[in-house]
């Protein structure tokens, strides 16, 4: 026998619905795993490491709502970070941060420029991507059909990760450190080029 969790009345094990009220017993053993077809969306949505970015997003969550709280993402200040945020599928962060960091450089004339903004990718990349997964998962929550694979497949299409963004990373990486270099080669070459500065003491004949 087994008890209707609406009505509490015993039925026979192989009911369907209750006797009593008519809940289906479908209905109601699907209610407790509920929180974990939360996650699983989450997880599916997220892609590579969701398991440790579901475990950053709770420092998130408080009784009133999402609020932010300090985290790092190494990744986002290690590397380029709007790869990180290309990686990840968020074009509009993405565009701001390969744009932002050219037009302060240009402005300043000043390198550190682009340390600032890989602090600010770093202690803000976390919480930008938990309100671009919550949001875009708001979206496709209406879409029924939970356990079809085409489902999965447009979660993993919305979110997930963009591959080729690694190589593209390592060809940028790679013409940066080509250009550091060039710029090392040129640099002593145009100072001896320069004329001596005026009142050293050199007439330009020899003694």
């Amino acid at each position: 026998m087994k008890s209707c969790a609406r009505c509490q009345v015993q039925n026979p094990d192989e009911a369907n619905f209750c006797h009593q009220c008519g809940a289906g017993f479908a209905a109601t053993a699907t209610e407790p795993r509920q929180p974990d077809d939360e996650t699983q969306l989450w997880r599916s949505f997220i892609g590579p490491k969701s398991d440790h970015y579901l475990e950053v997003f709770k420092k998130f969550s408080s009784p009133s709502g999402p609020r932010f709280a300090f985290t790092w993402n190494w990744a986002a200040f290690l590397f380029e970070p709007f790869l990180w945020f290309l990686y990840r599928k968020m074009y509009v962060y993405a565009l701001v941060y390969a744009v932002g960091p050219v037009v302060a450089f240009y402005f300043t004339q000043d390198l550190s420029a682009d340390l600032v903004w890989r602090v600010m990718a770093g202690a803000s990349a976390n919480y930008i991507y938990f309100w671009h997964v919550k949001e875009h998962l708001a979206r496709l929550k209406p879409r029924p059909g939970f356990d079809d694979p085409r489902w999965e497949q447009s979660l993993r299409e919305a979110g997930g990760v963009q591959p080729y963004v690694i190589w593209v990373g390592v060809a940028l990486l790679l013409l940066k450190v080509g250009l550091l270099v060039a710029l090392g080669l040129d640099g002593p070459r145009d100072r001896a080029l320069l004329p001596p500065p005026a009142g050293s003491g050199h007439s330009g004949k020899d003694v």
